[in-house]
Parts: C-alpha cells; structure tokens; sequence
C-alpha cells in the first residue's frame, strides 16, 4: 500500500472515530426531567404523556412519586433537590410561591396557556402554575326522598332538609370552598370579612347537617342508608355515590361552582427549565388533555378540547368550566388556622 493510500484510511479512520465519539457524547448529553407527581394511573400516563414526550424531546422522563404535602415538604426542604417540576393541588402550590420555591413561569414559551379556561387563567394572572386539569363542586341529591328540586346553594339552607345534608370538612380539598359558598349566602365574600359572616351563616346550616364528612366515598353509605337525602360533593366523588344508590341527581347551581385545580410548578433550582417549559406546554395541549380525559378521568383545563356527552358527564367541562371560580389559596393560607378552628367550635361539636 503505498504513502498516499495510507493517508487517506488513516483520514478516515480519525473521521470514524470522531463521529463514534460525537454520537456517544450526544447519547450522553440526553436530558433528563424529573417530575415529582401522584402516584396514579402510571401505566396510562406513561403511555399517554411521558412516553409520547420523550419521543418528541429526545429526553428521558424520571419520576418522583407520592401524595401532595410529603412532595412539597420534601421540596420545601431540601436545597440540593434534583426536581425540575412538581404537580401539586392548589393549596401546596399557593404554599410555595410564597415560600418561593418555584421559578417563575415564561409564559411566552406556553402558548398553550392562550387556550386555557377563565378560572385557570385567573390563577396565571395571580401568580400561579399553570393547572392541567380541574374538578369542582355541586350537590348531590336524591330526588325520591325530597318533595322539591334543588337547584341553587341557597336551597341547602331550606328548613325541608333538617338533619338531612353532609357537607366536606374543612380540611378537605373542598372545606375551604363551603366557606366560600357559605359567604356567598350570606351576601358577604370571605375576602370582605375574613369569612366571618360566612360562618354565621355555617352556623345557621347546622340544623341542616347530619353529619361533615372527611372522605367523598363515605357519603354512598349514607345515601344508600337514607341517613342524608343531599350533599356538597366534588364531582370526582359522583360515581361511587351514583352506584350505591342510582336515581340520585347531580346539580351544578346555575349561579357557579368553586374549582379546585391541579396544577404544574417548576422548582426554583431545576436544571432543566427550558425542558420543564415544554413540557408544561405538553401537558396543557388539547391532543394530549384529550386523552387523559378518557384514560385518567382529568377534566380538561384547555378550552378547545370537544368531548363528546358521555365523556362530559359529571366532569369540570363547557359551561361548567367556565362558570367555575378559583378559591384564593394565597387568601386562604395565612387564616386556615384560625378558620379550622371556627369550624370545629361550630361544626364540630
């Protein structure tokens, strides 16, 4: 072989190596996003979400798993946290932008926030992650044991209903929502107040409650029994009451709802923020909300999203959507204390 021969498969060689070389070094350079979330329905979201995603951004998706407030006390607490984003229920969330913990989101790098319902929009507006999806509250009632339709908050308070209603406790995800609703009886918001004609007007309804209860599961029992003939329930909480007992009716009252939202946060030390932006973008697009809608039960908070009437049924959509109020954690937060304890003196004893 001679000199010039030589030179030139040397050349090529070198180019080979340098091009294995590269190729592995953009292998190893993949991102990795790690997500803290609840720990349900994985097997769907994996193949409905996280895998479509990582297709689409060449990344490699991590998950942290558990309930809300062991997530964010984990974050909360630990500076050296590796967490690009967490998915919490609007009461962390609010926790945590005031702890600042969380980094400001780039809206304009989310178009998918442009489509996004009113409620859900005025959480962006006052400072919060955006919310993928949304559920809310209305009342459940059986119509066989009643001799009048309810139709509106109002009829809660009707003398017809003594010892005959449950509402959610304080502590639950929709507690803070009654008072909300109670202050809206009482023609005075909580945020005028404090909520103080708000429990005046709890404390009127007590003749009403035959019991405040702490788990949604818990009101079938009770309605199968007979021991209530109504009850403020978040929508979530319909098919179990409606396989104990069919033939109950569930209203939205015409005047609003109060939406509780789940929403996505990026951690104020994330590595990959540009990665966790996408994927907020993802999580909000109507393709993707129109499946977990059918595969994991999540409302959708996207606007365009078109669902046919049974995938609608008992769920925060279309009107309902956009009739539904945010509860103000940011408000809330600093007299949940002193709230849970008016509620124990009034409600409770």
């Amino acid at each position: 072989m001679n000199y010039g021969k030589k030179l030139i498969l040397l050349a090529a060689l070198i180019l080979a190596t340098a091009t294995l070389f590269a190729g592995g070094s953009k292998e190893k350079e993949k991102q990795t996003l790690i997500i803290s979330t609840w720990g349900v329905s994985e097997d769907a979201l994996w193949r409905d979400v996280y895998k479509p995603f990582e297709e689409a951004y060449n990344c490699t998706i991590v998950l942290e798993q558990g309930n809300a407030a062991e997530r964010y006390t984990k974050l909360e607490t630990n500076p050296n946290s590796t967490i690009d984003i967490i998915e919490l229920n609007q009461k962390d969330a609010a926790n945590g932008f005031s702890a600042n913990i969380f980094s400001k989101v780039d809206y304009s790098k989310v178009p998918n926030s442009q489509s996004l319902i009113p409620a859900a929009k005025e959480m962006i507006a006052n400072g919060s992650g955006p919310a993928y999806t949304v559920n809310s509250i209305g009342i459940v009632y059986n119509p066989a044991a009643i001799n009048f339709e309810i139709k509106e908050w109002a009829d809660l308070w009707r003398s017809e209903l003594a010892n005959k209603i449950s509402i959610p406790d304080i502590t639950t995800t929709f507690g803070p929502a009654m008072v909300y609703l109670a202050g809206e009886y009482a023609k005075t918001p909580v945020t005028a107040d404090k909520g103080e004609a708000a429990f005046k007007a709890l404390t009127d309804l007590k003749k009403n409650i035959k019991k405040v209860y702490a788990r949604s599961a818990d009101l079938a029992n009770m309605f199968s029994s007979g021991e209530i003939v109504a009850a403020v329930v978040g929508d979530f909480g319909i098919p179990v009451i409606e396989k104990a007992l069919p033939g109950v009716k569930y209203v939205v009252p015409a005047s609003g709802t109060y939406a509780n939202f789940n929403t996505i946060n990026i951690a104020a030390n994330a590595k990959n923020k540009e990665l966790a932006l996408a994927y907020i973008n993802w999580r909000l697009n109507k393709d993707v909300q129109s499946k977990t809608v059918v595969s994991v039960n999540e409302a959708p908070t996207n606007d365009s999203v078109v669902l046919t009437a049974e995938q609608s049924r008992n769920i925060t959509y279309g009107p309902v959507a956009q009739r539904a109020k945010p509860v103000d954690y940011t408000f809330i937060n600093p007299l949940l204390g002193q709230w849970i304890d008016t509620w124990n003196r009034t409600l409770n004893n």
